[in-house]
């Protein structure tokens, strides 16, 4: 086996990339002042790799011509705290790093056990010739590889036991499993480099281990002093390289990109690879990916929203855009007749405190996105304002209302995204709602993609939402609404008993709101249809209705349950008992208003194809979506 020198003998003749591992434990100060010489440094030198520094050390992988690694080291251990700083060299022919990095963590390598602090105390380490020889001797030992599953998967020493994690954090955990037979023998813990063991080691001892021992310089220095003796395979690196083998030259491993996994040639072979996409690892059904990449944007959801984006005080711009109708008047009759319940004497308050803004841009900001308070101007009452034109109106200390926010990701590939949207949630940013809304919540888990609704839902109404994932998707979903050729299916609770199992209604609604803001029938109004049939009464007087609204008239549904005398259980503004008041937004502790957007059928905007989605059951419908689900086609 080669020495330590002769592979940079070997690279300063053949011009070959260097790479150099290295660490060391040990109580650095100046972090700051560290990362930004070396930032700087290893940009003049044209290194790649990353370097860690931490109040608990350095640990660092970095790659360059023999001149550049040179350069770099003499500049560590010019440092007093990193003069014995050792290292392990590996040859190849091309950079395996792709960049630069320079960062400070609170770890040199994750763990996160407390009073575990390597710089002043460490398990001993036994050289890599000596565990040869013990090996060679068959003395009784438990080799303890600390490495996570995928790594040992490529090569680990004959009969070592594997910690079996997926990330050395679990290390803990993954200990005080291990048998109890093996506290009472010599274990010897090996890695990668040895960085691991360094924690490991103390942490075993804490767990009751008698004797334990580490590698020095890991399975990269017992490569480099012993050659393949006793390993089998070869060691995965946390580089391009992947894995190298007993004489520290790239192997054929790749690894997946889509999980990261080490592939052999074998691996390779399998109909389950597809390069960029799976392998035999990660490949799962079409089916357990959707469900999978379902789960993980449903989960994302939840954790954005704990607590909710609107909980937090902020400043809200709330926006005001001239109508048509109101074009060339003045600011304040602007205001007065865009929102006539607002008195004047309240919109002339709010003008002469500087409230009512505009952009000094005229390029609106993304959704969730004011931008700084030096990018808007006061407006005067006088000024007179345009069709078209953009006002805000200014809410320093706005804390939303509360609401539902069990958002769930029900289907989504390149083209399309389906959700369950709970109720109350509104979906656009209005009134009292900005960052409690459906809009801005899936901004900021799918940026930067800009969904767009194909639909609304009132934000009393749960159920499914389709939107598109680009402007070119949109304008293939959005005509199948317009020429009314999707299908849509509701479930409404009702009180009260049809007299027919299947009716329709066909009564006009409204074309505009009311003085109160809703909408009511009206023979001189816009043509609206609604299918109905009766899926099951209840003891407390009150069915449950299937709903095919044939038209998209503005709360459409609720105005002909009312007409026809069978009021939705729960509507704040058209069910029993309500005074006919606008409530847009129901309190998230009332009880829910009993309309669901059950399912919509469509044609995927890719494919074709009529496709199906449905949400989960509500409560109040006794389970009754999934009996209905079993008549439709599914995906």
């Amino acid at each position: 086996m080669a020495s330590t020198t002769s592979p940079q003998s070997a690279a300063a003749t053949t011009g070959r990339i260097v790479n150099i591992a290295a660490y060391r434990f040990v109580h650095l100060d100046r972090l700051e002042e560290r990362r930004a010489h070396l930032k700087e440094l290893t940009r003049s030198l044209r290194l790649k790799g990353t370097i860690l520094l931490s109040e608990e050390g350095i640990n660092l992988f970095v790659a360059g011509d023999r001149a550049g690694i040179d350069a770099l080291l003499e500049d560590l251990r010019r440092d007093p705290l990193l003069a014995d700083l050792e290292v392990k060299e590996s040859l190849s022919d091309e950079q395996p790093f792709e960049r630069m990095l320079v960062k400070i963590k609170k770890e040199i390598i994750a763990f996160g056990v407390e009073g575990i602090d390597p710089a002043r105390r460490t398990s001993p380490k036994l050289p890599a010739k000596e565990l040869r020889e013990w090996l060679a001797k068959g003395r009784k030992l438990t080799l303890l590889d600390v490495r996570n599953d995928y790594e040992v998967e490529v090569g680990t020493f004959e009969n070592a036991v594997p910690i079996g994690v997926d990330h050395f954090r679990d290390f803990p955990e993954a200990a005080e499993k291990l048998p109890e037979d093996l506290r009472e023998q010599p274990v010897v813990m090996f890695c990668t480099g040895g960085i691991r063991c360094e924690k490991a080691g103390p942490m075993l001892e804490q767990a009751g281990f008698r004797e334990v021992y580490q590698l020095e310089g890991g399975i990269l220095k017992y490569f480099e002093e012993c050659g393949g003796d006793f390993y089998q395979g070869s060691c995965f690196v946390f580089d391009k390289r992947v894995a190298v083998d007993p004489e520290l030259k790239e192997t054929d491993v790749t690894q997946c990109f889509a999980c990261q996994a080490p592939l052999t040639p074998e691996d390779r072979q399998s109909p389950q690879y597809e390069p960029g996409v799976s392998c035999p690892h990660c490949w799962r059904t079409p089916e357990e990916r959707m469900a999978k990449r379902c789960a993980e944007r449903t989960a994302a959801i939840a954790e954005f929203t704990s607590p909710l984006p609107g909980r937090q005080p902020y400043v809200n711009y709330r926006p005001l855009s001239v109508p048509g109708r109101l074009d060339n008047v003045t600011l304040l009759e602007f205001l007065c007749g865009l929102h006539p319940h607002v008195p004047a004497e309240e919109w002339r308050e709010s003008i002469d405190a500087g409230r009512v803004v505009r952009r000094r841009s005229p390029h609106r900001p993304p959704v969730g996105e004011v931008g700084r308070p030096e990018d808007y101007e006061p407006v005067a009452a006088d000024r007179v304002v345009r069709s078209g034109e953009r006002f805000f109106h200014v809410f320093p200390t706005t804390v939303e209302p509360d609401v539902a926010a069990d958002i769930r990701v029900l289907f989504e590939d390149d083209w399309i995204v389906a959700v369950h949207k709970p109720a109350p949630l509104p979906m656009h940013p209005c009134g009292r709602y900005h960052r409690n809304t459906l809009e801005f919540i899936l901004r900021q888990l799918f940026s930067p993609l800009k969904l767009r609704p194909a639909h609304r839902l009132d934000a009393n109404t749960s159920g499914i939402v389709l939107l598109s994932k680009t402007r070119q998707v949109a304008s293939r979903v959005q005509p199948q609404f317009e020429r009314g050729e999707v299908t849509k299916t509701y479930l409404a609770r009702v009180a009260g008993v049809p007299e027919r199992e299947s009716f329709r209604c066909e009564a006009a609604i409204s074309s505009g709101p009311s003085q109160s803001g809703h909408r009511s029938v009206d023979a001189d109004g816009l043509p609206a249809v609604t299918e109905f049939r009766l899926l099951e009464t209840f003891n407390d007087g009150t069915s449950l209705l299937e709903v095919s609204p044939l038209t998209g008239r503005t709360n459409q549904i609720r105005v002909h349950l009312q007409h026809l005398g069978l009021p939705i259980v729960g509507d704040p503004v058209y069910g029993p008992g309500a005074d006919g008041e606008a409530v847009q937004t129901l309190r998230a502790d009332a009880p829910p208003m009993c309309l669901q957007a059950a399912a919509i059928t469509i044609r995927h905007p890719q494919t074709g194809k009529t496709m199906t989605l449905e949400a989960p059951a509500p409560e109040w419908s006794r389970g009754w979506l999934a009996v209905v689900a079993q008549r439709r086609p599914q995906l």
